[in-house]
């Protein structure tokens, strides 16, 4: 119950725009106060025309309409602006509730439905509700924008033999409902593969709805996958669609299955089984019309044997199973990924970094790359940042990957240009590596990250927004990390 309410308190911290259509004067300026109080933004109408007008030149999030307006009634307001490809979180409300209300609200468009008068706990939990599935459609059509170029078939970055037989399994199931595993050790792209298999199979237009089952607590993962009823236990004042609901039609694509508790396998399976489940609290049975790719760097196998997994599971999931290799058995795609993450870099980071010297791409075609694709990422990001400009020369990489056989280290000579060094700052670049080394190992915890280097974490705070490092550390630390550092 202690999470529930937690939950409860983050998704209340969610704000956005609402655009609130009520002709009663009195009602509307409550509910305004009450969603300004909750850090929204909110904007007034009191005819369904006005509604329209300012809806077509302005952005929404979510628009809160009574259906009993003048001019274009509120259900014709919903169905209006359904029609339009970035359409905002319709709300209803209206005092005349009825089942035939709510249905015709749902039917024409409607997230949810509210029968007046309500009190301000269903009103907040139903706003934060549809503010969430807005930021799950955002992301969707952001997805959609980029289609065509990053995760087509032809854009995924590989020479090697290995990749191209993963890619051509990759084409022959992406355009089936058929369910995969992806297999791989972190930082493979496992998720690149699940966004290249959806966004190139006949769901492209539904969503694409992930689910990280190791960062979710236990508690709130059953909630989050199948939704929950009004009452289901404490803090649930209002209906939550879960993932599985909101994916219909698309992909769910289900991260570190790996990590799913027994009772929930259970669950899981019966979704995969009869395609059909209900929400936490619920009676009514609603059915499934979501692809499920799923993806581990478990050893699922092993863990079935230990019986810590279901087997019947292991075999409903293990339809079409993907490997993906990892760097060390795919060396030939190092300098392309090189490249790829450099050309990436330099336009984020507004760099100008020309490419990667002879004696450093020896080095990092050797190292065994542990952290596989993303921990390449990572590295030319932070030379990007901290080099600005040039080639990427042996001393500007780690020193994990300079710690490599002598004949591939740059001679006394070349270590030091004829010229001299710029000692101060060649010092503050070895404590910006030293930092964000520190990080890196840490998992980008902060406070993790101090104590390996020996210092406070206020000092390391303070460093870090001299460095104008704190916007890279915040790109990487994830939801559940960023918590813990707090």
């Amino acid at each position: 119950m202690e999470t529930t309410a937690s939950e409860a308190s983050v998704a209340h911290r969610v704000t956005g725009k609402i655009l609130l259509v009520e002709d009663e004067l009195d009602v509307r300026e409550t509910i305004k106060l009450q969603l300004e109080e909750e850090g929204h933004e909110v904007t007034e109408a009191g005819t369904g025309r006005d509604a329209l007008a300012l809806a077509e030149s302005l952005p929404f999030d979510i628009v809160l309409t009574d259906v009993m307006i003048p001019g274009i009634n509120g259900l014709e307001l919903v169905q209006k602006m359904n029609e339009w490809p970035l359409r905002p979180v319709t709300l209803v409300m209206t005092g005349y509730g009825s089942v035939e209300m709510a249905v015709n609200a749902i039917k024409a468009g409607a997230f949810d439905f509210l029968s007046k008068p309500f009190s301000v706990d269903v009103l907040s939990a139903t706003v934060a509700s549809a503010l969430r599935v807005k930021s799950l459609q955002d992301e969707n059509e952001e997805l959609k924008k980029t289609v065509k170029g990053q995760f087509s078939l032809g854009k995924l970055v590989s020479t090697s033999q290995v990749m191209k037989e993963v890619f051509q399994l990759i084409d022959c199931v992406a355009d089936t409902d058929s369910t995969v595993l992806i297999l791989g050790e972190s930082g493979t792209g496992k998720e690149l593969i699940a966004q290249t298999l959806h966004c190139n199979s006949t769901r492209r237009r539904g969503n694409l709805i992930p689910v990280n089952c190791g960062a979710i607590p236990e508690a709130l993962l059953e909630s989050e996958l199948f939704g929950h009823e009004k009452g289901a236990f404490t803090g649930a004042v209002a209906a939550r669609v879960g993932r599985f609901e909101l994916a219909t039609g698309g992909t769910i694509f289900l991260d570190e299955i790996g990590d799913l508790s027994p009772p929930l396998q259970v669950k899981l399976l019966r979704v995969l089984q009869e395609r059909t489940f209900e929400r936490v609290g619920g009676t009514r049975t609603y059915k499934s019309d979501a692809r499920v790719v799923a993806a581990t760097n478990q050893d699922l196998e092993s863990l079935v044997a230990a019986k810590q997994f279901r087997e019947d599971l292991f075999y409903r999931l293990n339809v079409v199973p993907i490997l993906v290799p990892p760097m060390r058995q795919r060396v030939e795609d190092i300098p392309l990924l090189l490249q790829h993450f450099i050309d990436m870099f330099n336009d984020r980071r507004k760099a100008e970094i020309t490419g990667v010297a002879d004696q450093a791409m020896a080095l990092l075609c050797e190292y065994p790359w542990p952290g596989n694709v993303r921990e390449i990422s990572n590295i030319v990001e932070r030379i990007a940042i901290l080099k600005r400009r040039g080639q990427i020369e042996p001393e500007d990489l780690p020193e994990k990957i300079r710690r490599l056989p002598s004949d591939h280290l740059p001679t006394m000579s070349a270590a030091i240009p004829i010229g001299g060094v710029d000692l101060s700052r060649a010092v503050e670049e070895f404590e910006n590596r030293l930092i964000l080394e520190a990080l890196e190992r840490t998992n980008w915890v902060k406070s993790k990250a101090a104590r390996l280097l020996q210092i406070n974490r206020t000092t390391l705070i303070e460093k870090l927004k001299k460095k104008s490092l704190a916007e890279v550390v915040a790109q990487r630390v994830t939801p559940p990390e960023d918590l813990v550092d707090a």
